[in-house]
């Protein structure tokens, strides 16, 4: 780990960003250069006084899960990303299947604020989500290990189920196997994309029906149907916007202008309920924080 070199990183990428540019107001009285460190700091899901020791050379070595924290919150690109874990003692997590999320990607997400948006990968694991997202669907950047992946729960998880009305789940099932084959076609054999397919397999009689069929692609579910515990029913459009080099999805769901669910979805942030469906058990807690 060097110190002197990690502090200063941070402090140079901290004071090269913008308020604006991750979705803050800058306030008439800034007088900071860049973010200020508690902005930093919230950004990255950390302590003011962790970022601060870090910056002052002091603190502890960051664990990998901090590091990525850190990488997300400051929108560093991959090769910055990359740059970070060695000077902080770690080696670079690998490029293919990368959790880290495209600085572009990032920048969109700022200015989602009060939009139902997220950032899944092509295993449908979500990487961030808007807060209207989370109370439309739950917080499942929460979810850790195999239950991260939507493709897997629906299959594995009554629950998951609940947040879609029942006769649309036949629609779900074969969009959601075309999805995973075709990214087990991309990530080929020995990949976790193989894995997940062999445990369903053997898990889902459902899922072996529609993988049986050998469909590459499915009509995708839209507009799609969530049922959520204080609004009812909400129907709405999801766009799609793919990064191909991380192999990501940005996912932003909106509604019909003056239709019921276009009203609904503006309630949506006030809702502190969790939807129906929505079980995370695991807590994404970094220990140093």
């Amino acid at each position: 780990m060097d110190r002197a070199q990690l502090a200063d990183f941070l402090r140079v990428r901290r004071e090269a960003l913008q308020p604006e540019d991750v979705g803050l107001p800058r306030g008439p009285r800034r007088r900071t250069r860049g973010l200020r460190r508690e902005e930093a700091a919230a950004l990255s899901g950390m302590s003011t006084d962790y970022w601060g020791r870090l910056e002052q050379q002091r603190g502890p070595q960051p664990s990998p899960a901090m590091l990525a924290a850190m990488a997300r919150g400051l929108r560093l690109s991959l090769s910055e990303r990359d740059h970070l874990f060695r000077i902080a003692g770690h080696n670079a997590p690998p490029r293919t299947g990368s959790d880290h999320l495209a600085p572009g990607l990032m920048r969109i997400l700022d200015r989602l604020g009060d939009t139902p948006a997220q950032v899944v990968t092509d295993l449908a694991e979500t990487l961030w989500q808007t807060p209207p997202a989370a109370a439309l669907v739950g917080d499942e950047t929460r979810l850790t290990g195999p239950d991260r992946s939507l493709l897997r729960r629906w299959f594995t998880d009554p629950a998951t189920r609940l947040l879609y009305p029942e006769e649309d789940h036949p629609r779900h099932s074969r969009f959601f196997t075309a999805e995973l084959r075709g990214a087990y076609s991309r990530q080929g054999r020995g990949s976790r994309a193989e894995a997940l397919v062999e445990e369903l397999l053997e898990v889902s009689e459902e899922f072996t029906r529609w993988w049986s069929a050998h469909e590459v692609s499915a009509p995708r579910v839209d507009p799609k149907r969530f049922r959520h515990p204080e609004l009812g029913i909400l129907e709405l459009q999801c766009q799609v916007l793919l990064d191909p080099e991380q192999a990501q999805a940005l996912l932003v769901y909106t509604a019909t202008p003056g239709t019921e669910s276009d009203e609904k979805l503006r309630l949506l942030p006030a809702t502190a309920s969790r939807p129906a469906g929505a079980t995370p058990s695991d807590v994404i807690r970094p220990a140093d924080a």
